[in-house]
Formats: structure tokens, C-alpha cells, sequence
């Protein structure tokens, strides 16, 4: 488990990458960290003004795959194994009860990051591992990747 890498990894992030590029989807970075205050967050749900007085102000930090700044996208690339997939997600039978937890953790954390982008403003755009090979190997999976990205987008 020590070798699985949480960045770079070939079969979701850099072939993300490539399918962007291919397709000349243009305006994304990787693994920018956003940090969102929360007072923006309170100022969005409409509690009205924030005084200057002495409130202290705490960051919500948030660190997606790829990051689409001028239209406010936050895009995920989730590993079947690492966010429990319903369709492809497996459990160890080894210690399965610490991996139980530690699963339904990453899925507790997506969606807290999704309400908090999305209380913030932003749009969130999750894509599983196996959407995202699948779109490697037949055009009519790409292209149905491909334009729901762009709906996004847009």
C-alpha cells in the first residue's frame, strides 16, 4: 500500500491530462490548493454581512485534481478502491473492519468538500477510475466523458 500514490498516477490523473489536451479543453491546473475562509462560506449561505470586529477567520483547505479557476470547477478523479465505488469498490478481508472505516472516511471527506465548494460557489465534478479508463478505450465512452465535462464547463 506504500507504493499506491495519491498524485501523478497514470490511469486516472495523467490520463485525464492527455484527454484534455487531445480534445483542447483549455483553462485547467493541477492540484491547486484552494482555501476558502469561512467567512466566504457564511457570506454565500446569505447570513448577511460579516462586521469587521473580532472574528477570526479559518481557511478550509481543499486540494482537487484539476482546478478550472475563471468558471469555478473543482474536478476529482476518485479511485474505485480508495472512495468505495458501488460497482468496483472492494473490501480486504484482511483487517477489513480498519478498512471499512477508512473507507466510509473518504467518503464522509468528498462530501464535505463538495458542500463546502459548493456553499462557496464553486461547481464540483466527480469522475470515477473506471469512467475514466473506460473513455480510454472506446470513443463513445470518451465522448460521453468529454461532454459531461463540457456541461460542466459551460
Amino acid at each position: 500500500m506504500s507504493r499506491i500514490r495519491s498524485r501523478g498516477n497514470t490511469d486516472t490523473e495523467l490520463a485525464l491530462a492527455r484527454l484534455l489536451r487531445k480534445n483542447k479543453i483549455a483553462g485547467w491546473r493541477r492540484h491547486v490548493q484552494l482555501r476558502i475562509a469561512n467567512a466566504e462560506l457564511r457570506m454565500r449561505a446569505g447570513s448577511g454581512k460579516i462586521r469587521n470586529s473580532k472574528f477570526k477567520i479559518h481557511h478550509f483547505k481543499v486540494r482537487p485534481d484539476f482546478v478550472f479557476r475563471q468558471v469555478r470547477l473543482a474536478l476529482f478523479v476518485d479511485g474505485c478502491f480508495w472512495h468505495g465505488c458501488p460497482r468496483h469498490g472492494t473490501q480486504p478481508k484482511g483487517n477489513a473492519a480498519s478498512w471499512r472505516k477508512k473507507i466510509s472516511g473518504n467518503q464522509a471527506r468528498d462530501r464535505r468538500v463538495n458542500r463546502t465548494l459548493r456553499k462557496a460557489g464553486w461547481r464540483v465534478l466527480r469522475i470515477w477510475e473506471h469512467t475514466l479508463q473506460w473513455a480510454t478505450k472506446k470513443p463513445q465512452n470518451e465522448s460521453r466523458l468529454l461532454n459531461r465535462i463540457q456541461r460542466a464547463l459551460d
